[in-house]
């Protein structure tokens, strides 16, 4: 069954190629934007990270004399390293009531103690919060001046630092809703613990960028669905144009209709199924003729015998049967014509067979050349009856074919007998067998009779086409014989084909696979 032109949207090859087209739009796009949101976001993330443990240092070489602090290496690509030098290079510490130590102290001496009532602040565009804190996990100084003298021990990440281990995190900022970057770093001084660097600073920053990326990232996404859309549905448009054209036409095919042609406007794969369904509607109209033909061939071939045969037997009837010569003439004609039905019969079902594949050949290895000179033999009366000479080669003589003797005899006797009829008086006909080992064996029957015109070779082999049709069906036979011929060595794995000039004679070859 065809679909009619109602076909629902959601089954549309139209609508599924579009819609195919968009999701693979969607895929790629969705994968790309969120990889690369996914690595922008720890570049950024990386990069504020090295930014402030930068700060860190410097804060605490700016504050603590000969302090060292303890963290990660800063490691990151060209350009967030040359954004970081040039943040670090904006960066000046501001200090009040800050009396630092003056000339040689040992680290038993140091006491951060002269922090307690220092405040800083760092000229830089960055919002970042700087707490300093003693061994003890007390904050000495705040940027902010909101947790003086506040105990953050309790601060997992003050915590690791009092332990001696660098330590950062992403969470709530203290006094806002909004996401930050903590980090704590601690500081050495000649190698042991003297307090904290605890840095905080919110990622607004970073999340805004981020932000506006998404937004650009779907605002792009939705321009690239859109154009993929119209695309996809251009392209669904030139891909179901041509598949309904083959529908409706295909549809028109079953009905009955032919003479279906679709036009052919590419050389692809639709191209090339237009061009395939041109030509099977073309081979269907010549195998319907073959069958009007057939059907109209054999209703000829049966109708003139059985037309001729009703004749006698009413002749016989209305008293010709009392003249014992006349009744023995009509009786040698109806069994004639008798005969020659039962072989008309015979050869259309050898040819029925044929062409259901349910030939059944009883194969056997069979020295094919052997078989030629017996066949050969066997019409050696017809031959000499004509004047004609045989003459057979064979190279070598012995040459064994997988096939069944039988039927390759018929075909044998079917192309000598066609030899035999069109050939000349006094002319030779050449039988000729050749082969090689592991090679097809090839079989010739070559005379020099009439021959075939021209317009009339390419026909030949079609069934009840005869050449020559002034011959009588007596003389020229029922032109199924070569029709036959070949059907059967194509059976075995051969081919048959015939050559032939007007005037000249005739050439017919075919081959069969070797032992």
């Amino acid at each position: 069954m065809f679909s009619s032109p109602l076909t629902p949207l959601r089954t549309s090859i139209r609508t599924r190629l579009t819609f195919s087209h968009l999701a693979v739009i969607i895929v790629a796009m969705s994968l790309s934007g969120l990889l690369l949101l996914s690595l922008l976001e720890r570049y950024f993330l990386q990069a504020m990270e090295d930014s402030l443990i930068a700060q860190a240092r410097i804060t605490a070489q700016a504050l603590i004399p000969g302090a060292r602090t303890e963290g990660p290496p800063i490691e990151v690509p060209a350009p967030a390293f040359n954004t970081l030098q040039q943040q670090q290079s904006n960066i000046s510490l501001q200090t009040q009531n800050v009396a630092p130590p003056v000339g040689d102290v040992s680290l038993g001496d140091l006491d951060l103690a002269y922090l307690a009532n220092a405040s800083l602040q760092l000229s830089s565009q960055l919002d970042t919060r700087i707490r300093i804190l003693d061994a003890l996990g007390v904050v000495l100084v705040d940027s902010r001046q909101e947790e003086q003298s506040a105990d953050l021990r309790a601060d997992s990440l003050v915590g690791q630092a009092l332990e001696g281990r660098y330590a950062s995190r992403i969470a709530q900022a203290d006094r806002a809703e909004e996401t930050a970057m903590h980090l704590a770093l601690p500081v050495l001084v000649e190698g042991q613990l003297v307090g904290v660097v605890y840095l905080s600073q919110p990622l607004r920053d970073v999340t805004a960028v981020l932000h506006d990326l998404r937004t650009r990232w779907l605002l792009s996404t939705a321009v690239a669905l859109l154009l993929s859309g119209v695309v996809g549905w251009l392209l669904s448009r030139a891909i179901a144009s041509p598949l309904r054209q083959l529908t409706a036409a295909a549809g028109a095919v079953a009905g009955g209709q032919l003479d279906q042609q679709v036009p052919v406007r590419s050389r692809d794969e639709l191209g090339r199924l237009s061009q395939a369904f041109n030509e099977m509607t073309a081979r269907l109209r010549a195998a319907r003729q073959m069958q009007v033909d057939f059907v109209a061939n054999v209703s000829h071939e049966l109708r003139t015998p059985l037309t001729a045969i009703k004749g006698l037997v009413e002749t016989l009837r209305d008293g010709a049967v009392d003249d014992p010569q006349v009744r023995n003439r009509f009786l040698e004609t109806v069994e004639g014509e008798t005969d020659r039905l039962i072989r008309l019969v015979n050869d259309l079902l050898v040819l029925s067979r044929a062409d259901s594949e349910a030939l059944n050949l009883q194969r056997d290895s069979v020295d094919l050349a052997q078989l030629v000179r017996a066949t050969v033999s066997r019409l050696a009366p017809q031959a000499k009856a004509r004047g004609l000479v045989w003459r057979v080669e064979t190279s070598p003589d012995s040459l064994l074919v997988w096939a069944d003797p039988d039927r390759i005899e018929q075909v044998l006797v079917n192309l000598l007998d066609n030899a035999i009829k069109y050939s000349r008086p006094g002319g030779t006909v050449t039988v000729s067998v050749d082969g090689e080992q592991g090679q097809p064996v090839r079989v010739q029957v070559q005379d020099e009779g009439v021959g075939i015109p021209a317009q009339d070779v390419a026909r030949i082999g079609q069934r009840f086409y005869r050449a020559d049709k002034a011959r009588s069906r007596t003389e020229g036979g029922s032109g199924l014989g070569l029709a036959i011929a070949q059907a059967l060595v194509q059976a075995h794995g051969g081919q048959l084909w015939l050559e032939s000039q007007e005037g000249q004679g005739t050439l017919v070859t075919f081959t069969l696979p070797s032992s």
